[in-house]
């Protein structure tokens, strides 16, 4: 086992996350698996798209009244993991996830396509409806609502930044059976501690 202080994990998941976009684009890179604890007390994953990633953390958007934005307002620890199949290689991540600016939310928003933002205003994640009819429907109102008009940003989207504490990088060797871990720990100083070793399996 090794250790250093000198390293930045965020500078390893650019690299990693570059390299398994190019090999392999047809698997959607930014696939993140986020776990949340609910507001039952267990534990519920769900797949989400990884938007940016800064020196900071990770940002993804969603519905702030959705089932993780409401478990994030009661208890903001979560983890989330990459699978990589086929470049071999997993990142997993914990920290605390927090609401990023209000204008970096609308500035997103702004960037996606319309269809995209009428669905933001037309359905309300985690709500059980009756019917695909009534989303249609709403969907509709909006459209009518917004016609010829800019798409303003609903008040319950937004980003999320999940400012990680721990990054885990494993690279799977199958030929021998045998994984490379690097993990990283964020320090009471505010640097990086880096540990390397070895898993069969």
């Amino acid at each position: 086992m090794s250790t250093a202080n000198d390293h930045n994990p965020i500078e390893h998941f650019q690299k990693w996350f570059h390299e398994v976009d190019i090999a392999h684009p047809e698997d959607e890179a930014n696939t993140m698996l986020l776990s949340t604890i609910g507001l039952d007390g267990f534990p519920k994953s769900r797949i989400v798209l990884l938007k940016r990633f800064t020196w900071e953390g990770f940002i993804f958007f969603t519905n702030y009244n959705s089932e993780k934005g409401r478990a994030i307002a009661e208890n903001d620890k979560v983890s989330a993991s990459f699978h990589w199949e086929k470049s071999k290689r997993e990142v997993h991540i914990t920290g605390k996830a927090e609401k990023i600016a209000e204008n970096l939310s609308e500035g997103y928003f702004d960037s996606r396509p319309e269809g995209s933002k009428l669905s933001a205003w037309a359905s309300n994640q985690s709500e059980v409806i009756s019917s695909r009819k009534i989303i249609e429907d709403r969907l509709k109102t909006f459209e009518a609502k917004f016609k010829n008009k800019n798409i303003p940003k609903p008040e319950y989207w937004g980003g999320y930044m999940i400012k990680p504490n721990l990054i885990e990088f494993t690279e799977h060797d199958p030929l021998i059976g045998l994984s490379q871990i690097t993990k990283y720990r964020l320090q009471p100083e505010y640097n990086w501690s880096k540990q390397i070793y070895f898993q069969k399996g």
